[in-house]
């Protein structure tokens, strides 16, 4: 095979794959057709649409005929100011809002009006007519693309959700060994060398990483990359994801933004909301890091980060006063499902894995129907979720609490009268010696030695409603390795 045919047949193989990642699953919302012959040889032509108010993100798919005729067509667009991109022949569709844009195209607000699709022709032939098309879809506020990432169903999926890169106070040593702003690539590398699935790079209140993320998508195609943020305000910290919209984060007492109208606006448009190392002190050492949000409504949290990399190594540890565990259990003592997560919190790509604090440590995992952006978001809302402290694979606590003829996974609800019965069982794959605890609220109401991988039953004998179960594994040395989820147990 020539090494023209064979340049040929990759770029084939690269429009086919770039324009699954790209385009929505519904009906284009314009549609634009035309042909080019060689009258239009080395010009560039201009085709009008009008793009309508309240466009978040515009999506674009093009494709041509004649190609084995040595037809090129190169793409390019322009808004009503002016140049936006042009790709040439190398995408066969793109994507530009106001946060991010496929390479070749420029981040921006989308401004209603008329828009121009630019055709180049730098080759036909003549007596050749090539036909074109062009899709396009005006996303709003809260739809979302689809997942580039390869889909392999439903699952345990690990991942990362707090990581800060160069976009914000992510730092490591650079090749003379000073500290210099640590690129965001260098994140995926580790989180790719790590074996993790899933990643939230969660910078300070600024929404450029979601392009260099859109940018790398394509070559980390195993790892699927969550637009997040982490609004860091002065009375407490929080993550949102899923959001790639700009939010204004200046909370202010009294003041038009407050923690309440994000969280609603996050929910309107998709997202999750956590709150981070809420039992951290705040001063010159955090400023703003621990949580004394003035009016928070709680009911609006979707989960809350028990284990956060840095505080993990501070006195007292994972299940510590200054861990997020005291302000999730407090939570639940109200009967409000609320899910546990870890973040490592990471600033510094390069640093060892073996730490607490480097990629991936903590883990969280995640049980969904797939590794897409949506099934791992349902996933975390649902609660079926555990948290690893040492990022091991294959790792693993499931816990199922039944009684009275009912079962609730993590994350759920099960109702039962005081006189029911009521057992807990769990999976537990963990490092022989390891030994589980089960507890009920604070309480300790049962252990068991753990024997590597095994399914593990406890009863559960307290008979006081609202009950919180919820199970720890301690590794042999006594040290938390593995969190669970709780399940609520509810008289009614």
């Amino acid at each position: 095979m020539s090494v023209i045919r064979l340049l040929i047949l990759l770029l084939a193989v690269f429009y086919s794959a770039s324009a699954a990642s790209q385009i929505p699953e519904r009906v284009p919302d314009k549609l634009l057709t035309g042909t080019i012959t060689r009258a239009d040889f080395q010009t560039y032509r201009r085709f009008a649409f009008t793009v309508p108010r309240a466009t978040e993100r515009l999506v674009v798919a093009f494709d041509y005929d004649q190609r084995e005729a040595k037809t090129v067509i190169d793409l390019g667009i322009d808004d009503m100011h002016g140049f936006r991109g042009a790709s040439g022949g190398n995408k066969a569709d793109f994507t530009i809002s106001e946060s991010d844009a496929t390479p070749s195209y420029l981040p921006g607000r989308i401004n209603a009006g008329r828009w121009h699709l630019v055709l180049a022709v730098p080759n036909i032939r003549a007596g050749i007519t090539a036909r074109w098309q062009a899709k396009l879809w005006f996303l709003k506020a809260g739809e979302v693309l689809p997942s580039s990432v390869i889909d392999r169903g439903g699952g345990w999926y690990r991942g990362d959700l707090h990581l800060h890169t160069a976009h914000s106070d992510g730092a490591c040593a650079s090749q003379s060994g000073k500290r210099v702003p640590c690129p965001l690539f260098k994140t995926l590398e580790a989180a790719a060398a790590r074996g993790l699935d899933f990643l939230a790079v969660t910078e300070h209140n600024t929404t450029s990483a979601h392009a260099a993320l859109r940018e790398a998508a394509p070559l980390f195609d195993r790892l699927l990359l969550i637009p997040g943020r982490e609004i860091t305000s002065f009375y407490g910290h929080f993550n949102i994801f899923g959001v790639t919209e700009p939010i204004d984060y200046r909370i202010t007492p009294g003041g038009p933004v407050t923690f309440n109208s994000i969280a609603d606006r996050v929910h309107a448009l998709g997202g999750l909301v956590s709150i981070n190392h809420p039992g951290l002190p705040s001063g010159e050492a955090c400023m703003g890091c621990g949580w004394t949000m003035p009016d928070a409504d709680l009911d609006r949290v979707d989960a809350v980060e028990v284990v956060n990399g840095g505080a993990a190594r501070l006195p007292g540890g994972p299940d510590g006063p200054l861990s997020g565990a005291r302000l999730w259990r407090q939570i639940l003592a109200g009967a409000k499902p609320v899910t546990a997560v870890g973040g490592s919190d990471n600033h510094d790509a390069l640093q060892a894995p073996n730490e607490l604090g480097s990629i991936g440590r903590p883990t969280t995992v995640v049980r969904a129907e797939g590794l897409n952006q949506a099934a791992i978001l349902a996933g975390i809302r649902s609660g079926r979720v555990f948290v690893d402290m040492e990022g091991r694979p294959g790792s693993m606590l499931d816990l199922r609490v039944a009684g009275g003829g009912s079962e609730a996974v993590m994350g759920g609800r099960l109702i039962a009268a005081p006189n029911v019965r009521i057992t807990a069982r769990m999976t537990v794959k963990a490092s022989p010696g390891s030994r589980i605890e089960l507890l009920g609220d604070d309480t300790l109401i049962a252990s068991a030695n753990v024997d590597a991988d095994q399914d593990v039953e406890l009863l559960v004998d307290r008979r006081e409603r609202p009950l919180v179960v919820r199970a720890i594994v301690r590794a042999p040395g006594g040290a938390i390795h593995l969190l669970s989820n709780a399940v609520i147990v509810a008289a009614d």
